[in-house]
């Protein structure tokens, strides 16, 4: 059996489909806010209050909206609002991501991505 999703509790507000990091209580979750936030996935389709269980997407192709312009293919990071953007460190930087676009997309599309955490270096 495959568990699909996960739940931990909002600490914060958490809109759907947002790339969300853990929050500074043992299972919680916020929102993450930069591309170098130690990133955990994405959080389901519906919005969540603080207090309100967040289900992260655990299959091994997840969805996520994004905060600019992508290409299928390319690497997911977080920009400051918790969207997806391309992860494109500068030289000597690391970036947390995500996994890689499975779909290109534009501003608050909703794309599906191949789940892969881990770091990249500019």
């Amino acid at each position: 059996m495959t568990i699909e999703h996960k739940s931990s509790k909002a600490q914060a507000a958490v809109e759907g489909f947002r790339i969300i990091k853990w929050g500074t209580l043992d299972g919680t979750v916020i929102k993450a806010a930069a591309a170098t936030d130690l990133l955990i996935g994405t959080s389901d389709a519906l919005d969540k209050l603080v207090n309100e269980p967040v289900d992260r997407d655990m299959r091994p192709q997840a969805e996520v909206r994004l905060g600019g312009v992508v290409s299928r293919g390319q690497p997911l990071t977080s920009d400051a609002n918790g969207k997806a953007v391309v992860a494109a460190p500068a030289a000597g930087v690391n970036n947390r991501i995500i996994g890689f676009a499975a779909a290109s997309g534009v501003l608050d599309d909703v794309i599906p991505y191949d789940r892969a955490l881990g770091t990249i270096q500019g």
